[in-house]
């Protein structure tokens, strides 16, 4: 605990170098992975041609959705480096992929060029972005918080949180200038190349930024006491005490916090521009002021979640989200620039953005709430030597499946049922699900000591096991 300490006391530029240099290069790489989405309804027919432009836009959401489901699978390569070689060089590597593949994909011939290879080219790519994405996030989240001190870990581990949602908002402004700049007509024929080939700028930078810094402390203290794990995945996962607090994870926490998380921004934004008429611009305008508003309340709940703990302001989202949505939806259908057709509480009343930006803003509100601490709660939940492995894949299933399935679920949904509101069906029964789950068995982190294995959540419960078994005339216990 004194290197945490110390660096906190006597190296405050350090810990800010390693909240920036990490949140930073994470921003970066969900900046890479957003625009991909973002450019749905631009770019969809140029790889695509299903003979309809909703069977365009539907192929690349399943593109889109490819990406999120290869996340576990990433989270489980990459966090099995991260916890054998270390956590800087794993996101190092990480970010190195991500920035060449999003810039191959601006410099991909469309259909029209290579025919069907386009598009399975772009799968490639998008499936390496997964992998790539799917261990950054762990890698950055873990090296934060084995830096902090104790008592501030949810306020330090926030400013991570803020990554996604910074980087959706980059990906949006760079979408949204380039678009003004070149004009409509030259941003559909080769301006939309443009947001995928500067990202090759920004990830050079913030390989630059990391490479300066030094291993995490607690990872460095395993390796200088030859404690580093010999095999991480049999370590978080056939052992049944972490498994338990990895399914624990997953169905209590991450698949609830995945689904609110792309609702409020992503899916908003599908929505907007879809299902409710608003042209790219107006919809890009509203999102952008949602977010910029909403983003400094990561910071404020990861600080809460250090007084109140983290569970309450997780479970209070997931609840709020769930009783919520119809309405905020119903109300986003008066505010349209037409009348949808469908209404829900509220009838049709005319086109007002500063109303559609607000009930986007509380979405993101909520996106906060369950957001903002679970980085923290993931970290507390497993000791050191397998930390990075055993909470990547939890909260790369319940982002990357449960939370990047919502768009193709939801669009799924609508045009099975013909109801624009039944879109809401798949967050909400996971969201509520999740609640049921996460308040029934989660216990709260906040103070545990993360530089004691013993005292982790995950190993509290072996411990506990072990003990009780000795007292039965088991095997005696190890202190």
């Amino acid at each position: 605990m004194a290197s945490i300490v110390d660096t906190a006391k006597n190296g405050a530029q350090s810990l800010k170098k390693v909240i920036f240099a990490s949140s930073s290069g994470t921003m970066i790489e969900w900046y890479d992975f957003y625009i991909f989405g973002s450019l749905a309804t631009t770019i969809s027919g140029k790889f695509y041609h299903t003979g309809t432009e909703v069977g365009d836009i539907i192929a690349w959401l399943a593109t889109f959705a490819i990406g999120f489901i290869v996340r576990p699978f990433g989270a489980v390569f990459f966090g099995r480096i991260g916890d054998l070689i270390g956590r800087k060089f794993t996101f190092l590597v990480t970010m190195s992929i991500m920035g060449l593949a999003t810039f191959a994909v601006g410099l991909l011939p469309t259909r029209e060029t290579l025919g069907d290879f386009a598009g399975i080219i772009l799968i490639t790519l998008r499936i390496l972005q997964g992998l790539a994405l799917g261990g950054e996030y762990g890698g950055a989240a873990t090296y934060i918080a084995e830096h902090t001190p104790p008592g501030k870990r949810g306020f330090y581990t926030s400013f991570i949180q803020t990554t996604a949602t910074l980087g959706l908002f980059l990906s949006l402004g760079v979408i949204l200038s380039t678009r003004l700049i070149v004009g409509t007509e030259a941003f559909g024929e080769w301006g939309w190349r443009v947001p995928f080939l500067v990202s090759i700028f920004l990830i050079a930078l913030s390989i630059w930024i990391r490479l300066s810094l030094r291993e995490s402390p607690l990872f460095q203290k395993l390796k200088d006491t030859k404690t580093v794990s010999k095999n991480p995945l049999k370590e978080s996962f056939a052992n049944p005490y972490n498994l338990k607090w990895v399914a624990l994870a997953l169905f209590g926490a991450t698949m609830g916090q995945g689904v609110v998380w792309y609702t409020g921004q992503f899916y908003a934004l599908f929505y907007l521009q879809k299902i409710f008429g608003v042209t790219l611009v107006d919809s890009n305008v509203i999102i952008g002021v949602a977010l910029l508003f909403a983003t400094p309340f990561f910071i404020f709940f990861g600080w809460l979640s250090d007084k109140i703990g983290r569970k309450k302001i997780m479970m209070a989202g997931m609840f709020l989200a769930v009783v919520t949505y119809y309405p905020i939806y119903g109300a986003m259908a008066a505010f349209a620039p037409t009348d949808p057709g469908q209404h829900f509480m509220f009838d049709y009343i005319g086109y007002n953005m500063p109303a559609l930006m607000a009930l986007i803003f509380i979405q993101v509100i909520y996106v906060t709430m369950v957001y903002g601490p679970i980085a923290a709660f993931l970290v507390e939940l497993f000791p050191t030597k397998i930390r990075y492995t055993s909470m990547s894949l939890p909260y790369h299933i319940g982002n990357g499946v449960f939370g990047g399935l919502v768009p193709i679920f939801g669009l799924a949904l609508i045009n099975s049922t013909g109801n624009n509101f039944a879109g809401l069906w798949w967050p909400m029964g996971v969201a509520s699900i999740c609640f049921v789950v996460g308040m029934l068995f989660v216990k709260e982190t906040k103070d545990v000591d993360i530089t004691d294995a013993s005292t982790s959540i995950s190993m509290m419960g072996q411990v506990a096991g072990e003990k009780a078994k000795a007292a039965l005339g088991g095997s005696p216990v190890k202190e």
